[in-house]
């Protein structure tokens, strides 16, 4: 980890496997065996992001979480609204809504400086099955940083 990025911290990877209606998600690992006196040992090894890439892939999970879902753990305000646009028509109003939704999310990241950019492209060949789709791009500064990190795209899916 940079010594510039310590503070953007470090988590264990997560991979997303499947992402129908509700994202599936995957921890990579690396399998070893520990040899010892008393006998050989089964270890697993998480994989970890640090860096600029946790804070990518926090923006990641902060967005696909629905807000209010970790209320039990403490964390009322974590996650964000884009849900409530699933099913919705994929309409300028609506690609504005999931851009306000994403701002408000992303307001809440304490690793983040300020929010440079926010893009919401929709898929425009209105006759094949992605016509309902958005991909979303965020542009954001860290903290402590001049520079910006470029997290996305990733799709969101509104309609049916």
């Amino acid at each position: 980890m940079a010594t510039t990025d310590q503070h953007l911290l470090r988590d264990v990877r997560i991979e997303v496997t499947h992402h129908e209606l509700r994202p599936v998600y995957t921890v990579p690992s690396q399998r070893r065996t520990l040899r010892a006196a008393a006998g050989a040992h089964a270890l697993v090894d998480f994989e970890t992001v640090d860096g600029r890439g946790n804070l990518g892939q926090a923006v990641v999970l902060r967005l696909s979480t629905p807000r209010g879902e970790l209320t039990e753990l403490g964390h009322p305000e974590y996650g964000s609204r884009l849900h409530e646009l699933l099913g919705a028509p994929n309409s300028e109003t609506r690609r504005g809504l999931a851009k306000l939704f994403v701002l408000e999310a992303l307001a809440q990241e304490p690793r983040i400086e300020r929010v440079v950019d926010v893009t919401i492209v929709p898929h425009d060949d209105r006759l094949t099955e992605r016509r309902h789709e958005v991909d979303i791009v965020v542009t954001v500064q860290p903290i402590g940083a001049t520079d910006t990190v470029t997290i996305g795209p990733f799709t969101l899916r509104l309609g049916q």
